[in-house]
């Protein structure tokens, strides 16, 4: 077991750590604002590549092709957390923020369907597969490197930066919608204004790639590759040495990742669908709770390296479990905008519990030789299976008249991850970094 050793000298300086540290940080926000761009500007390029007389069609088809890339993140996860094992996290950053840069310029670049048929459509999936591969190796490569670069007393601290950064892309992302919707009129957004974020988004991750190419190594990933008698990172390594933490992770995660997505992305469309608030209305409400929400995830990732991991887990579990269901349906039947926000800062604040030291737990029950694929890999299955269709669930379920079966599915599986989170050990006392 590779249990940190508190009397060795430290071969990386304190400037050398922060700047690498916000170096993988910068990179992950970049990575998910190219991500978060596609949903947020769907209205408006749509027709570009799915000509109909029907709207919906148009939403379902760009929404078909956003859930491909969804799909794609297992595989990413699997490919790049073995590349990231195998050359080192700071070649697993790097060739992640290239393919999603690539993705976005791609994006940016392709004739509409007037132009050049069904090639348009056609482009646009291999773009979105290809952030997909992306979005599925960042999140074992940046987790992994955060918590490796980080000192032994402040890991939960600065890995939190991962969820920080993950809704600062998302903000940032509508930021940039806003400031389009208000300097554009919404013909020039439709003909070519939808263009400007992608390529934004493909700017910045060439200079985040530049940023990333200086970064330094982690001394545990330098370490692993020094010893000689060690299985090699590959899938099957890791289902036959480390069976139980796949699973300790998906089970963890199920809950949690459920949780997330309900609260943060299908949360604005409840508060128009359900809750009766106007789309500016509903938009307000959740750029404003998100930001709190971002801010959180220090102060509980800090806190974590005092308590431990674990007591912030149970807290999640127990919370949610409770309120999930009477935030949900307070919710339906909220009138003010000010008491719509203190509900869903409420639910943001219960599942901070999991978002804020999620990627330092998963890091530290897998050994360094494969540790970008054991927290990539059985996080990406979780969060397709259950975060990936939280929205969908939701809006079947009020679909078939039963809308509050939503919420006792998310009770439920966060219950499920409660029983894993009593049962299992305190990560920070037996962590393997």
């Amino acid at each position: 077991m590779e249990h940190a050793h508190p009397l060795r000298p430290a071969r990386i300086s304190r400037q050398e750590r922060l700047k690498s540290i916000l170096g993988g940080s910068v990179g992950n926000l970049i990575e998910w604002y190219d991500w978060y761009v596609y949903s947020a500007f769907t209205l408006y390029f749509a027709p570009v590549f799915f000509p109909s007389d029907d709207s919906t069609a148009q939403l379902l088809s760009a929404a078909a092709i956003f859930a491909v890339g969804f799909l794609m993140r297992p595989i990413g996860a699997w490919i790049m957390g073995i590349y990231a094992d195998r050359k080192g996290r700071k070649a697993g950053l790097t060739l992640s923020v290239m393919l999603m840069g690539g993705g976005s310029l791609m994006i940016a670049m392709i004739p509409g369907y007037a132009t050049i048929g069904i090639a348009a459509p056609a482009l646009l999936l291999v773009a979105r597969l290809l952030q997909g591969l992306s979005v599925g190796g960042e999140y074992g490569a940046s987790a992994t490197y955060l918590s490796e670069m980080a000192q032994q007393d402040q890991r939960g601290f600065f890995s939190s930066f991962q969820y920080v950064t993950l809704i600062a892309g998302q903000l940032l992302a509508l930021c940039v919608l806003l400031l389009l919707q208000m300097a554009l009129t919404e013909h020039q957004l439709e003909t070519w204004g939808w263009r400007i974020p992608f390529v934004i988004g493909g700017l910045m991750a060439i200079g985040v790639y530049r940023l990333r190419r200086g970064l330094r190594e982690t001394e545990a990933f330098e370490d692993s590759t020094a010893v000689i008698e060690q299985p090699q990172s590959s899938g099957w390594n890791l289902l036959r040495c480390h069976p139980r933490e796949v699973l300790l992770v998906m089970a963890l995660t199920a809950g949690g990742t459920l949780a997330f997505y309900a609260y943060s992305t299908y949360m604005q469309k409840f508060l128009v669908n359900s809750a009766g608030f106007g789309r500016q209305t509903a938009t307000a409400i959740m750029a404003s709770a998100l930001f709190i929400y971002m801010l959180l995830q220090p102060l509980a990732g800090w806190l974590s390296d005092k308590i431990g991991r674990r007591p912030l887990l149970l807290a999640f579990g127990i919370s949610g479990v409770l309120f999930t269901t009477l935030i949900f349906t307070a919710l339906e039947n909220v009138r003010s905008s000010f008491g719509a926000f203190l509900l869903v800062m409420a639910g943001l604040v219960i599942v901070t519990g999991y978002t804020s030291i999620n990627a330092i737990v998963k890091a530290e029950l897998f050994p360094a030789n494969i540790r970008a694929l054991g927290v990539a890999l059985p996080y990406a299955l979780a969060n397709t299976l259950f975060g990936g269709t939280a929205e969908y669930a939701a809006l079947w379920m009020k679909k078939a008249g039963m809308e509050s079966g939503f919420y006792w599915y998310v009770t439920g599986m966060i219950a499920v991850s409660l029983v894993v989170y009593l049962r299992m050990p305190d990560t920070r006392a037996t962590s393997r970094i």
